[in-house]
């Protein structure tokens, strides 16, 4: 079974063998580590899915049901910068990075709209600003933090699983949009 697992895993990326051990980050503390790496991996693959689209691909919308490239990274800056805010800093939102952060926490119709005319680079410029923030709050924290109760059945290891599974989550509506760019 090892061996057709791992020619399905190979018939699926393009990275090499060597990215499919997940180990802790070096600087923070075992298990923030574990999620650190998971994180960084799917922020690189979604990076790489993205980053040579021109502007009418990234405003791309197969039906005005949908979101665009554009619009979907936006929303994982948002939902990551809102769970960094609240759950490293202790804080909510202040005005201006609402406006410059949290536009994309809800993608409605509205928010489609705005979301047009930015290159793809705007979107990868801001993603990386946000985790970086995320990075370094992190590395102040430890594994009894990550474990400890947030809300009853909810700790902040879970808040970060969320964050990381929504990303994974849209990188396949990403593909799917990607996908069905026009030819």
């Amino acid at each position: 079974m090892k061996p057709r697992f791992l020619a399905i895993l190979l018939l699926t990326t393009t990275m090499s063998f060597a990215q499919y051990e997940i180990h802790p980050e070096e600087g923070y503390s075992h298990d923030i580590g574990l999620m650190v790496a998971m994180l960084e991996d799917l922020k690189t693959r979604i990076t790489e899915q993205v980053k040579d689209l021109d502007q009418t691909e990234t405003d791309f919308r197969f039906d005005e049901h949908a979101n665009s490239i554009g619009s979907l990274v936006m929303h994982l800056i948002s939902t990551e910068a809102y769970y960094q805010i609240e759950s490293l800093e202790g804080r909510q939102w202040t005005a201006e990075e609402r406006k410059r952060l949290g536009i994309a926490g809800e993608l409605n119709d509205e928010v489609k709209n705005m979301l047009q005319g930015e290159p793809i680079e705007h979107y990868l410029d801001l993603w990386d600003e946000v985790r970086q923030k995320t990075l370094a709050g992190l590395k102040t924290k430890d594994d009894i933090w990550f474990a400890s109760e947030i809300d009853e059945g909810l700790n902040y290891h879970y808040v970060w699983y969320h964050v990381m599974e929504h990303q994974a989550n849209h990188m396949g509506q990403i593909a799917l949009v990607k996908n069905r760019l026009p030819k």
